[in-house]
């Protein structure tokens, strides 16, 4: 754990370590090391939030000029294809939905089976991993950035 984290409540410093912890054993392509970091997400309170803003940085760094349709389609198939040799329960629906709720253009409403939190939690680390591998950059500085964004967002509601 970085000490940008120690001033953080305890549930934020859980979520910032199991976040490390799920992405690097996406990296490591570590089954059982993924599995326990990601129960540990799912059990998180606003895991979900914190990882979506995660990926939302990583998207605006790794794509400066914004998104198009083609770009999401490379995104999405790398992570899927990048994960299904070590994890064959990854979800494509799952990383899309990822995707457009870090873009902001994502209406649960209107999905037919939006994933739970688990799901958010077993993919997030994977589409995190991912984008990550394209900046060369570690997840420090990410999960600071977003834990900052947030608190600054709900300073403002």
């Amino acid at each position: 754990m970085t000490t940008t984290w120690r001033h953080l409540p305890a549930p934020a410093r859980e979520i910032a370590t199991a976040a490390t912890d799920a992405v690097a054993a996406a990296r490591e392509h570590a089954p059982e090391a993924y599995d326990g970091a990601v129960a540990r997400l799912a059990a998180a309170e606003r895991s979900g939030l914190v990882l979506g803003a995660v990926v939302r940085l990583l998207l605006e760094e790794t794509h400066p000029d914004g998104l198009d349709g083609d770009d999401v389609r490379q995104v999405l198939e790398g992570c899927v294809r990048g994960a299904a040799p070590w994890r064959p329960d990854v979800d494509p629906h799952v990383v899309l939905v990822l995707l457009a709720g870090a873009l902001g253009v994502y209406d649960p409403d209107g999905d037919e089976s939006p994933p739970d939190p688990p799901a958010v939690a077993r993919h997030a680390p994977l589409l995190v991993a991912d984008l990550l591998a394209a900046t060369g950059r570690p997840l420090d500085g990410y999960l600071t950035a977003a834990f900052t964004e947030i608190a600054r967002t709900e300073r403002q509601d």
